[in-house]
This record gives structure tokens, sequence and C-alpha cells, in this order.
């Protein structure tokens, strides 16, 4: 199983950490064979909203290999909202007839522009409702909003869920419980 976080520059850490350690898992505590995550992005290396650069494991071509895409939020969502290049690729790149799609927060604001959100309602940062809502989708106020394909979380910490959605979707239930069971809390 093929899963891809697609990253940019001035992503949101939170978003990207801890879905890449919680999808890792799998791998990692030997649930499922032939698992990976790969850390896609436009170039070589991405530099976070707090300073952190971080190396690529594929470019954006991985995407079309990739059962799963979760796309990270940001402010440089709004800069590839305006890259008509970028945007044709994704384009070309994502199925979800095929893959699960899921974005965090602005990540929304991606699939709203590339036509994956028409017809569904979803979720967003707060700061960025109206803006979703001006690309005429319905916005509701949840920490995730999922439909067949297509998922949509709001708030870092909604990465949790949307993680596990992609656990239970492309493992079981059993594997999301597992994965989830070695991050909860003590006493929980």
């Amino acid at each position: 199983m093929k899963l891809a976080i697609l990253v940019f520059d001035r992503f949101t850490d939170l978003d990207v950490f801890l879905p890449w350690d919680l999808l890792n898992r799998v791998a990692r505590f030997r649930l499922l064979p032939d698992w990976e995550v790969k850390l896609v992005g436009t170039s070589a290396h991405h530099t976070s909203e707090n300073g952190l650069t971080i190396p690529m494991s594929a470019g954006l071509d991985y995407l079309g290999e990739a059962d799963a895409v979760l796309i990270e939020s940001g402010p440089g969502v709004q800069t590839l909202l305006r890259d008509e290049a970028i945007l044709a690729r994704l384009h070309s790149l994502l199925d979800p007839g095929r893959q699960l799609i899921g974005s965090i927060c602005s990540g929304a604001l991606l699939l709203a522009k590339l036509g994956l959100l028409d017809g569904l309602t979803a979720t967003t940062y707060p700061t960025r409702v109206k803006q979703l809502a001006a690309m005429g989708i319905e916005v509701v106020e949840a920490p995730l909003v999922a439909h067949e394909r297509i998922a949509t979380a709001a708030g870092c910490l909604a990465a949790v869920d949307l993680s596990r959605w992609f656990l239970e979707g492309l493992a079981s239930k059993e594997v999301a419980e597992q994965v989830m069971a070695s991050v909860r809390p003590n006493g929980m």
C-alpha cells in the first residue's frame, strides 16, 4: 500500500509530522506488509512555516502511484492555488475513483480548486471557512467530514481523525485501533 503526503513550502509542521508518524507505525509495527508512506513535494526539500527544512522522499509523480494522498496545510497553500502548472499536474495525478484523498485544514482549498469537493460538504481551518465557502463548498463545522473516498479535517489535532480514516480505509479498523492505542495517553 502506497501513501503520499503532499508537502510544500510554508507547510504546517504538526499537520505533516503527526500523520507521518501515525501512518508509518503500520510498517514500523509490522502490521501489514508492503506499507510505505512518502513525503511528496514540488522540490527536493521544503521548509515549514516554523523554518524547519525537510527532505522529500518522492517527487509529484508518486502521487499517481499512490493508493492514498494526504494534502497538507499551511500558508503555502495560497501559493499553490495560484500555480496553474502545479494545479494541472495535481489534477492529472489525483484520482478519487481509485485513491483515498484527504486534506487537513487549508489543504481543503486545493481539493476544492481541483474540483474534488464539488457537490460535497467539507471542513477547513476556521480562518479559511469563508475562502472555502466562496469556492462554492458547503462548509461544516466539524473536525472530520468524510465521504466515500474524500475526507477533509480541520484543526491540527484532527490529523488523528484523518489518519484513522486512512488506516481504516486502507487497512482495517483493527489496524487503526492498534496504531491509535500506541499513542493514546496512559489511563485512556
